[in-house]
């Protein structure tokens, strides 16, 4: 369930949410516009945007994040996404306080990929809990899934420290063994059995170039429903976020923020060697990351459901992920993000 936003916040956010992106707007127009002149104001927006970049964010394992615990309570050591793939699908799990929510997504994922693997020996799978430091026992309802499947079917990855979703995301990237990863959020909000219609879109985007190619899951063809239930305040929200993406970012893409994503391991190696953004906003600057490189990308629609429990504050969230998409398009405008691809061990 999002947290209530106080009485007195409604009315000024509301006023703010309609007016970001007309300053987003006039801003990247100043920009383009304003002289070279160190003393414009836009150029000066600019210049803050670059100094305050880091130019590749140094990917860090703690010590403890090397390893995972197995079903028999040992040991091993995390496999990287420069080994050769050894499984057909990699399922990347990011979960923050989940112990709640988890039992059911886990129940209909792993039913489903069981099912699928009776029916096809040669399917081969793993399903990667990513624990985002949770303060609940979001790791101890992992191992129950673990100790069922066993640790070659389902691994519990647990950081020391919060890194956000696109942090625990690439953690459990960078973790797989899968020709194909899937992004998939612990609330269950996406049926699992959608992942055939994003298996088709990636499917219908071959030859891919360098093997490379991406299939997002969305929930666009719901948005007039959405419209409905939702509060104008929150409405106003949902389309200036829209438009924000649109504008800065990604063109092509309706929904960005889908959390049900399904990469081939090439893609995701280039992809999340050169991520800055850990928050909410990875997710847009993952698609703006692939849309450089020329990633083909399928848009495919999904069958989703809200759940309660949502971790996103719908009014401050929303306004950090404002800031994050301006920052994306200038400091990868003013060449501080560049399109690296960083060793990721």
């Amino acid at each position: 369930m999002e947290l209530p936003l106080p009485p007195s916040l409604p009315a000024a956010a509301a006023v703010l949410a309609l007016a970001l992106p007309g300053l987003a707007a006039l801003l990247l127009v100043l920009v383009r516009a304003a002289p070279r002149s160190p003393r414009s104001w836009a150029g000066a927006i600019c210049m803050i945007a670059h100094v305050t970049a880091r130019k590749m964010p140094t990917f860090h394992r703690h010590e403890k994040e090397k390893f995972f615990v197995n079903a028999e309570g040992r040991k091993e050591s995390v496999p990287s996404i420069h080994d050769p793939p050894t499984r057909e699908l990699s399922v990347v799990v990011p979960s923050y306080n989940e112990e709640d929510r988890l039992p059911l997504m886990m129940d209909e994922a792993l039913g489903y990929l069981e099912k699928r693997q009776k029916r096809d020996p040669s399917f081969t799978y793993e399903v990667i809990v990513v624990d985002d430091g949770s303060k609940d026992e979001t790791t101890k309802v992992a191992m129950k899934y673990c100790k069922k499947y066993g640790s070659d079917k389902v691994r519990v990855l647990t950081l020391v420290k919060n890194r956000g979703k696109g942090g625990a995301v690439r953690m459990g990237v960078f973790s797989s063994r899968g020709k194909k990863i899937l992004m998939v959020d612990a609330d269950g909000a996406t049926k699992f059995a959608d992942i055939e219609k994003v298996e088709e879109g990636l499917k219908n985007l071959q030859p891919w170039p360098n093997e490379m190619a991406i299939s997002c899951g969305s929930r666009a063809h719901l948005e007039k429903d959405s419209v409905a239930k939702r509060s104008y305040f929150r409405t106003i929200l949902m389309y200036g976020f829209h438009f924000l993406v649109w504008f800065l970012c990604v063109k092509k893409i309706r929904d960005t923020q889908c959390g049900f994503k399904l990469l081939t391991r090439e893609a995701a190696l280039r992809t999340f060697s050169t991520l800055h953004i850990e928050r909410w906003a990875f997710d847009v600057e993952l698609l703006y990351i692939a849309q450089r490189l020329r990633i083909p990308i399928a848009e495919v629609a999904v069958n989703w459901t809200e759940i309660e429990g949502s971790k996103l504050v719908p009014f401050w969230s929303w306004l950090q992920m404002g800031r994050d998409l301006l920052f994306i398009r200038l400091r990868y405008m003013t060449g501080a993000w560049q399109l690296e691809t960083r060793k990721c061990n």
